[in-house]
């Protein structure tokens, strides 16, 4: 049910934090599960380490992990669980882990806690509230798919003409109110907990807290909606029904992939100047990396521009550049304007972008020797011509 989820064959059109936590949050809920059962010390070490590695992905997997705490305290078993080691060691662990994280968000004075504050951050209520509404209604939308898709695997019936006469038949195979030993009621419980805080959770305080909510920080929420639902204990799923979801999830993702280069090109025929969307920012990077090592034959170690520029530069470049943002008050803290001059760096203003003025006088402040050039770049798809998009480009040469 999960592989029907329209975020693993639509919705990863990029990649950030959110989509890799998909990777993250399951490691801790499954540490969780494993050391609610066991009540070990080495289970609790476990717990702990998965949760600092899903930490150090997203500040947002705090919501997962408020669940796990909240399952832990409401589940009937509770005080087995807390009289045991497993818990005081995962907390323990994930202190200890994130230590030098802490370190570090001291030495560049809590950035991301800062970052997060001035663009997250709404002062209107109505605002806030249709965001929430938004958030609600996409995540739902984007549940609905799989649940509807797996339904049917479920049901689908072996005789169509005995379904006329009796249209209850119909989920009959698949529903009894008898015992099923298949499924643990314990653990079942604690994934039911889990998934209904991460549901209810965040839209909630967004509208308390007059957050602006994004629609993908649901993603890698709701991974446990298949596990939640297959865990009913009356439901009983039949072997034959995995197949056909299987079966489902290879057509739709055949399907998928050999009609994704005609969507291009429609998308790019509907919006043919689309800059942000198609620009040719590989092409950009490798040509900016050949360049930096014909002049200095030295590692390209920072790019300057914005975060729409640079973060691309960082993630295509073989070289993989620190990208430094002028003019934020929350830079990345991978590097600093006295590094870059140091160190030299690539300056990039986008013309197309209406920040274009401000990019410019930086680039003229901080990069009196810089050796300019401009850069055209173009994309096609399926023969269809994307937007030309022209960089200026100032290279500036390491100190000396």
């Amino acid at each position: 049910m999960l592989a029907l989820y329209p975020i693993f064959n639509f919705k990863g059109f990029k990649y950030n934090p959110d989509l890799l936590q998909l990777v993250t949050l399951p490691l801790v809920v499954l540490a969780y599960l494993n050391a609610f059962e066991k009540r070990s010390v080495k289970s609790g070490l476990w717990l702990g380490l998965a949760g600092a590695l899903a930490l150090m992905t997203k500040y947002w997997v705090l919501t997962m992990i408020g669940a796990i705490g909240l399952a832990a305290l409401i589940h009937p078993d509770r005080l087995k669980f807390l009289r045991s080691p497993a818990p005081w060691v995962a907390i323990a662990t994930l202190v200890i882990a994130m230590i030098p994280h802490l370190v570090w968000l001291k030495e560049v004075d809590f950035v991301p806690l800062t970052y997060a504050g001035d663009v997250y951050g709404l002062s209107s209520r109505q605002q806030s509230v249709q965001l929430v509404l938004g958030y609600i209604g996409h995540n739902l939308a984007l549940l609905a798919a799989p649940v509807v898709l797996a339904a049917i695997a479920l049901a689908w019936p072996s005789r169509w003409a005995s379904l006329a006469r009796q249209p209850s038949a119909l989920f009959a195979p698949a529903w009894s109110r008898g015992e099923n030993r298949s499924v643990n009621a314990s653990q079942a419980l604690n994934i039911w907990i889990i998934q209904i805080v991460v549901a209810i959770g965040p839209p909630l305080g967004g509208l308390i807290f007059t957050v602006y909510m994004k629609t993908d920080w649901g993603i890698s929420l709701f991974f446990l909606t298949p596990l939640a639902l297959v865990a009913i204990p009356s439901l009983r799923i039949q072997r034959i029904a995995l197949f056909r979801i299987v079966a489902i999830w290879l057509v739709i993702t055949l399907a998928a992939l050999a009609a994704s280069p005609y969507i291009a090109a429609e998308e790019l025929a509907v919006n043919p100047n689309g800059a942000a969307t198609y620009g040719a920012r590989s092409q950009l990077a490798r040509e900016l990396t050949q360049a930096w090592h014909t002049r200095f034959n030295t590692r390209w170690a920072v790019v300057a521009g914005t975060t729409e520029v640079g973060e691309p530069m960082t993630f295509y470049s073989p070289d993989h550049p620190a990208p430094f943002t002028p003019g934020e008050l929350w830079s990345s803290g991978l590097t600093s304007l006295e590094q870059a001059r140091r160190l030299g760096f690539i300056g990039i203003c986008d013309t197309t972008d209406g920040r274009l003025p401000v990019c410019e006088a930086w680039m003229r402040e901080n990069g009196k020797d810089a050796e300019q050039l401009a850069i055209t770049t173009q994309r096609f798809f399926h023969g269809h011509p994307g937007p030309a998009i022209s960089w200026k480009i100032y290279i500036v040469p390491p100190a000396k």
